[in-house]
């Protein structure tokens, strides 16, 4: 009955999840409807007259990703008031800028609501992230016209991006050992999602952070028969830092006995392995304790 109940209760949570992110999807798409009901087609000028004034922008459009949505409704969609709205206003008021929406002027929330009509559905869970919280708009990364990045858009590469506002993770990739970021091996957005996440930090794993680390690190991926519990329990992250460290393991102290002796304490390893607490700290514990990520064959995890 207990089981019951309790797969009964996730499968209403699950449901309930799933009811949610459909009604905001719906929502979403009901709001660019009820948008597009309300211009009027004849407010429209078309990309040809913008061109006329805006010429650098629009020679550089042609290669650019936003270039497709001409493609939309059979061939006749457009361009530029897609995003800044009708421009009839704008042209008859010989370039009003007060008659146009400028999404290099407008508030976070203004851009943001602008970009979502289209990549809501891409981006669900941005609304909920860190970035929009902290009023990090779509155009604090994004360069629709003057972008370095011509596939995404982005005003500078990464990590140079994203370093421009986490300077304190800037500073952890300049230590001895690191992940290959600045090197160009790997980007940001290989582990986190910057666009919102349901696990902490924007990662990209919605339910075991630790996948992040093991689609590389497929060696540690497991199941093992024997397990390290802080594996399952703090993650990957609970003895490495990912982005830096003193430590050619990139372990969260320099040195491994400290670590392990956060949780064993080094009297009690002393006592089991019949030796002075001294002898304990000088020897590394992973001379005998060689599988730490996971054994099939011992559950001490030995060798």
């Amino acid at each position: 009955m207990r089981r019951w109940l309790t797969t009964t209760a996730i499968l209403v949570l699950t449901g309930s999840g799933v009811f949610s992110l459909a009604q905001k999807a719906s929502k979403l798409h009901a709001v660019a409807d009820s948008q597009l009901k309300a211009v009027n087609p004849d407010e429209f000028v078309g990309a040809d007259v913008c061109a006329s004034c805006h010429e650098a922008e629009a020679k550089g459009f042609a290669t650019n990703p936003h270039s497709k949505m001409v493609l939309m409704h059979g061939n006749s969609g457009i361009t530029c008031e897609n995003c800044h709205g009708p421009g009839k206003a704008h042209v008859e008021g010989g370039g009003d800028v007060t008659k146009i929406f400028n999404p290099g002027k407008g508030s976070a929330k203004q851009v943001d609501a602008t970009c979502l009509t289209c990549h809501a559905g891409a981006h669900p869970d941005f609304e909920r992230s860190p970035h929009a919280k902290a009023g990090v708009g779509c155009t604090t990364c994004h360069s629709i016209h003057k972008s370095q990045d011509k596939e995404q858009l982005l005003k500078t590469s990464q990590p140079k991006l994203c370093f421009q506002c986490h300077t304190d993770t800037k500073a952890a990739f300049n230590m001895p050992f690191h992940h290959q970021v600045n090197e160009g091996l790997i980007k940001c957005s290989d582990c986190h999602d910057v666009h919102g996440a349901f696990e902490k930090s924007n990662l990209r794993s919605r339910n075991d952070s630790n996948l992040i680390c093991t689609k590389c690190h497929t060696e540690m991926r497991g199941p093992f028969v024997y397990e390290h519990t802080p594996i399952k329990a703090e993650g990957c992250m609970g003895c490495h830092n990912p982005h830096g460290s003193q430590n050619a393991r990139m372990l969260n102290m320099p040195s491994i006995n400290t670590l392990c002796n956060q949780c064993h304490s080094p009297v009690s390893a002393a006592t089991v392995h019949g030796m002075g607490a001294g002898s304990s700290e000088l020897t590394p514990c992973t001379n005998c304790h060689t599988y730490i990520h996971g054994s099939n064959i011992d559950v001490a995890l030995l060798r």
